[in-house]
């Protein structure tokens, strides 16, 4: 499938034709964690025979990852960085997908939470179906947010606790969604990319990862400073390599424990470490869901924490967080004193595994479902 998705020429857009008889789906990709999201799905539709494309942002590694899958797609926009910018490139976006949209003729529209997309679905007269797990804090910023795009979509798939001004009736559960490409039905760990890039499966290894912030729903908050990945780095040496996963520039001393592979690989260097500490919201889940050892520092954490991360501790313990890093510190200092024993781990995981669903199934389904209903 993915042969025939890289066949497509990148900004070709295809046209409906009266022989069409499958479901069109427009995807909006932004981020790089939605490229991840939605790419087993857009194989999943295709091997169906419904047509699928893609619209990207320019946004870390997102333009990068779509092509390392082979899936094809139009570049709309740069992310900007500054408020001014990143309003400009919002209009600049909705105001390209909706020439995209006009040609592609979709009967769905499908992306993160998201105005653009929102807006454009209702533009050009299709359905919208949105996921999203991301709880914005500023209660201000989520009303402003939620208030110019929930009107517009058709339906939404969230983790069950959320709260959300939206009819249950387009609302659709959705847990644990870094699944969708994680589950054992399309992530198989290759140990030769490891060797592809200097690491072993069988040496003791370490990932830090150290997040961007820049996100309008991380404004306020804070990960790792520079001190407290300093000290992290020398105290796992002691133990074995060290890697750091960096959205951002390192500085000169950490810069030689970069991690060497492709972001397209990430997953599988995740499932060989030994342990995973950093203040990423969506890599500690991810590690966590290999079954590595996760623990995760950022000043989000609280009492009134995401469900996902508290059903990953309290639940399934997979994963700890702190908002204090000297404490998250003292969490790894603790755990490689007391030795990790992986098959408990592999054990943990393959509980969760058993209790929650199939991502990538619950979302074409949904997708379909929604095409259904509107005809």
């Amino acid at each position: 499938m993915l042969e025939s998705l890289a066949s497509r020429p990148a900004g070709d857009v295809p046209t409906r034709s009266a022989t069409d008889d499958g479901v069109r789906v427009l995807f909006d990709v932004g981020h790089p964690a939605q490229v991840h999201l939605f790419r087993n799905a857009i194989t999943g539709l295709e091997s169906l025979g419904h047509e699928t494309y893609v619209t990207s942002r320019e946004k870390e590694v997102t333009v990068d990852l779509l092509d390392a899958y082979g899936i094809a797609h139009t570049t709309l926009t740069t992310r900007g960085d500054s408020l001014p910018a990143l309003l400009s490139e919002q209009l600049l976006h909705e105001t390209r997908l909706f020439s995209v949209a006009r040609r592609f003729d979709p009967d769905v529209v499908v992306s993160r939470l998201s105005p653009v997309p929102a807006h454009v679905s209702r533009l050009v007269g299709c359905r919208s179906v949105a996921v999203s797990d991301t709880h914005i804090d500023k209660r201000l910023v989520r009303l402003l947010y939620h208030g110019v795009t929930l009107p517009f979509v058709d339906t939404l798939c969230v983790p069950e606790s959320f709260e959300l001004s939206i009819d249950d009736a387009k609302r659709r559960p959705m847990d644990f969604q870094e699944l969708a490409y994680l589950h054992p039905a399309y992530f198989d760990p290759d140990p030769d990319i490891l060797w592809n890039h200097g690491l072993t499966p069988d040496e003791t290894f370490f990932v830090v990862r150290v997040a961007g912030w820049d996100a309008y729903h991380d404004a306020g908050y804070a990960g790792l400073s520079p001190p407290a990945i300093r000290r992290l780095v020398d105290m796992l040496s002691e133990e074995g390599a060290v890697f750091v996963s960096a959205e951002d520039t390192l500085p000169t001393d950490l810069e030689a424990h970069r991690l060497p592979t492709d972001p397209e690989n990430i997953h599988h260097v995740l499932h060989y470490a030994d342990l995973y500490v950093g203040d990423s919201g969506t890599m500690s889940t991810e590690a966590a869901l290999l079954g590595t050892p996760a623990i995760r520092t950022n000043t989000m954490v609280g009492d009134d924490d995401e469900n996902v991360f508290q059903q990953l501790e309290d639940r399934y313990e997979l994963l700890r967080s702190f908002a204090d890093e000297d404490q998250a510190l003292r969490a790894v200092q603790q755990l490689l004193a007391r030795g990790i024993d992986r098959i408990d781990w592999d054990e943990r995981r393959d509980r969760l595994l058993a209790e929650q669903p199939d991502v990538t199934r619950l979302i074409v389904e949904t997708i379909l479902e929604s095409e259904a209903d509107a005809t």
